[in-house]
């Protein structure tokens, strides 16, 4: 798994999300537990992972969402 976002904005999580899975990418969106544990106040931002052999394809739908700015350089 790669990671290519990491935020603490759970409407970003929730559309990254959901723009992935709509075109059939594999997401995890890690630390979520533990972003609930310490009381959401972003000191454990949430990371969106996809497989490696979806990177490609996952980076282009969230450049294409106008969400370029919060990819993770990898």
């Amino acid at each position: 798994m790669v990671e290519i976002v990491r935020t603490s904005d759970l409407v970003l999580v929730g559309f990254l999300q959901s723009l992935l899975e709509n075109a059939n990418i594999p997401v995890l969106v890690a630390d979520a537990h533990m972003s609930a544990l310490e009381g959401m106040t972003g000191a454990f931002p949430r990371r969106i992972l996809v497989p490696e052999d979806h990177e490609a394809q996952a980076r282009r739908l969230i450049r294409e969402a106008g969400l370029d700015a919060e990819l993770r350089h990898g």
